[in-house]
């Protein structure tokens, strides 16, 4: 239990403009989900498919110290608001000016979750620090995030995600960071957007509006929109920090070579030469690890400390985490990227996949894909276009699960037709039909198209060795 509570009754009816109901509290946490309470926990009782007023008495029989609640309920003390979600706002905004902390967001159509965690872990080296955790992004996310920010935080770091236009401005203002990063632009979300990926550019340099004064704005010069990026940020009157590939740029990749323990990056830094090792081989980790040190520049955490970082960041769980499966047809090795896809990661994705050397003792470079999700009128010619990262990438064979990936599945040439089911969960039953000895696979497709199954079925065929899993990518 911390020394100092998180929040105490008093600063919540403070911060909210509620009113205490029962005796006072201090809370030590604070949570929406009565199944994830832990004594000492702020409960809060948000609305929506079910009342979180419900689970009140459940969340104090847990060990809730308190909630905020939109009427008394039993079992505990609550402060009453009008509303519980923008009470919730509040108290995060109040978390946010309590504390001088040095904050960070981080938002694109690609890589948001993992660069905002390798942030955090050169915020981590650097002193007290906070962040998002999971994919807490949205309108409930953010501001549970900054509530959740102890008054000791130094540095913090925040992802804004978005589904449709408007959402990223209001919750960029909310966190008010001192600097904000766009990794980069594609055609994610594109059917809530008439302009296409224009659009999605124009939601995306609206994370530059919340900037505090002489914030700094960081997003890649290479992605086909930038200059959209560029005039949000000029009109936030933001110092510009760019990463990409050609000259001019303020981080400037030069190489990236991976090798057996990741990946060694040559750039240039503001003029200087650098070169760094990564813990992830991924050819995407160029530029996103010149977009993390840009950032941690603009938090005022040294150079070495940021490199020291990112030589030790391993891929998350569902993005490029790797592990060797023993499976009694002999080992393979596993690339689970089954949490997200979309057309730029794909194509990252293959030609990491293709990058990969077999074992002298044979095998193949196989990818397991289920459906992109979200792509509007665009999603045939997007399906379909993943043939040509697949060819140029070298890659020997191809399952496939959905309606819309059939339609790439129907594009290759025979040679590279592998299973295609109507289903993830129905590929998955065939798990040990993707895969033979020595065999890279990697599964990669939308969360909601369940590529996840498929993953799980295959480190199913086995049980990686203490030492192979989960690992960096090798």
């Amino acid at each position: 239990m911390p020394d100092t509570p998180l929040w105490t009754s008093a600063e919540i009816a403070a911060a909210t403009g509620g009113t205490l109901s029962g005796a006072a509290f201090e809370a030590t946490g604070i949570t929406y989900n009565s199944r994830e309470i832990a004594p000492g926990d702020l409960f809060l009782a948000l609305k929506g498919a079910r009342d979180g007023h419900d689970f009140a008495a459940a969340a104090f029989a847990a060990g809730a110290a308190g909630a905020i609640t939109e009427h008394p309920v039993e079992g505990g003390p609550s402060v009453v608001v009008a509303d519980t979600l923008r009470a919730l706002e509040a108290l995060g905004m109040a978390a946010r000016d309590r504390t001088p902390a040095r904050r960070g967001a981080v938002t694109g159509s690609v890589g948001k979750t993992s660069v905002t965690q390798a942030i955090k872990a050169g915020l981590d080296l650097a002193g007290p620090s906070h962040a998002s955790i999971k994919s807490y992004n949205n309108h409930i996310g953010v501001p549970l995030t900054l509530s959740r920010m102890p008054r000791t935080t130094e540095r913090a770091v925040f992802e804004i995600g978005m589904n449709a236009p408007g959402e990223i401005a209001p919750l960029s203002k909310m966190v008010r960071p001192h600097a904000a990063c766009v990794t980069t632009v594609g055609p994610v979300h594109i059917e809530a957007f008439a302009d296409g990926e224009a659009g999605v550019a124009a939601e995306k340099a609206a994370i530059f509006e919340g900037l505090a004064d002489n914030g700094v704005a960081v997003f890649n010069a290479d992605v086909a929109f930038a200059a959209v990026l560029d005039a949000g940020a000029r009109r936030a009157g933001a110092r510009i920090a760019t990463f990409g590939s050609a000259a001019g740029c303020d981080a400037r990749l030069i190489d990236f070579q991976p090798n057996d323990e990741g990946a060694r990056v040559r750039a240039e830094l503001f003029g200087k030469t650098i070169d760094f090792p990564l813990a992830q081989s991924g050819f995407h980790w160029g530029l996103n690890s010149l977009c993390v040190l840009l950032m941690l520049d603009a938090l005022d955490v040294p150079l070495d400390t940021g490199l020291a970082a990112l030589s030790e960041f391993q891929p998350l769980a569902g993005r490029g985490q790797t592990l060797v499966v023993h499976a009694p047809g002999g080992d393979f090795t596993l690339i689970d990227e089954s949490y997200n896809a979309n057309p730029l990661s794909m194509a990252a994705g293959f030609r990491s996949l293709g990058a990969r050397p077999l074992p002298a003792t044979g095998g193949r470079r196989v990818v397991v894909l289920t459906d992109m999700l979200e792509l509007g009128d665009q999603s045939e010619a997007l399906h379909e276009g993943l043939s040509g990262p697949i060819d140029a990438a070298g890659l020997d064979l191809v399952h496939a699960a959905g309606p819309e990936m059939k339609r790439l599945y129907d594009d290759l040439p025979g040679s590279r037709q592998g299973l295609w089911r109507e289903t993830a969960a129905e590929l998955a039953a065939e798990a040990a039909m993707l895969v033979g000895k020595g065999d890279i696979v990697m599964v990669k497709g939308s969360n909601g198209s369940k590529a996840s199954l498929v993953a799980k079925a295959l480190a199913a065929l086995g049980s990686p060795s203490s030492s192979d899993a989960p690992r960096a990518e090798r």
